[in-house]
């Protein structure tokens, strides 16, 4: 009988400092010891353990799996009939390509899909640049300055990007720069899926009204959502993927040479494989 109030103790305690689940324990009914000969009956199962397997069991059905967030694991709502209407419209020349390109920039800024960014955006972060580039660079998302200014990669990120356009003998006026996503995730988390997939027919409509011959994807983000793979930048980097008539060249996004400058040397060598495919040798 000890043992039993020893146990319905442990548990009171734990209950008094905030654990709010506890199994149902049943606890051994007190036997007479056996007899010279018999066997001993087997133990019931520790209820300390019983609990600690709940509580786990509890606390992992709360979490997702890996393939709850790997790219393509949201449904994509069905695109938007002004969406539709607007890249139903003949977009050849640059004039034209800039008024579709507004015209799905104010669809955007209305856009109410994911409450969450909706609410804690100051605004829309839609794309800058050429809209009839042959080059379009493709990040994850805006961040705090880029949610201020309304504009993609313009904080320190933006300022070195800036600077490895300028070293390819570009101009970023040249090129057309957007995200994957077009709201900032609140504390510059990663995008979700269901973010992504909501965002997608932005992202599509941006691609076929320029029409690039090629992209490049700034990180893993954009490069596995773009492409619908599961490989890290690091593997996809160094060599050209294919999207749609788009040649793609994967390699670090900027903010990840903030951190780590030593991977300089090796967005420098995808930059020279990307500007040689375009006929340009940068040595």
């Amino acid at each position: 009988m000890a043992g039993s109030r020893n146990i319905r103790q442990f548990l009171q305690l734990l209950k008094s400092s905030g654990v709010s689940y506890l199994p149902t324990v049943v606890l051994p009914e007190v036997t007479a010891r056996p007899r010279m000969g018999q066997k001993k009956a087997a133990n019931p199962r520790n209820p300390v353990t019983a609990l600690a397997d709940a509580t786990k069991a509890k606390t992992a059905a709360k979490l997702p799996t890996s393939a709850d967030l790997r790219p393509g694991s949201a449904t994509a709502p069905p695109p938007l009939e002004a969406t539709k209407a607007v890249l139903a419209e003949v977009m050849e020349t640059a004039e034209q390509k800039q008024d579709g390109l507004l015209k799905l920039a104010d669809i955007v800024a209305s856009c109410q899909r994911c409450e969450k960014l909706a609410d804690s955006r100051r605004q829309t972060v839609f794309g800058v640049g050429n809209p009839d580039a042959e080059i379009m660079f493709i990040g994850e998302a805006p961040g705090a300055d880029e949610d201020r200014q309304g504009e993609p990669f313009v904080g320190a990120a933006g300022q070195l990007l800036n600077k490895i356009i300028e070293a390819c003998g570009l101009r970023r006026d040249e090129i057309y720069i957007c995200n994957i996503l077009r709201c900032r995730p609140p504390g510059n988390r990663n995008p979700l899926p269901q973010e992504v997939a909501n965002c997608r027919e932005f992202l599509d409509g941006q691609i076929k009204i320029v029409n690039p011959t090629h992209i490049v994807c700034w990180g893993t983000v954009a490069a596995q959502n773009l492409l619908q793979v599961t490989e890290s930048v690091g593997r996809l980097r160094g060599q050209f993927l294919q999207h749609g008539d788009a040649r793609v060249l994967c390699t670090y996004h900027p903010s990840y040479l903030l951190r780590n400058p030593s991977a300089k040397k090796q967005v420098w060598d995808d930059m020279k494989l990307f500007m040689k495919d375009r006929g340009v040798d940068l040595g």
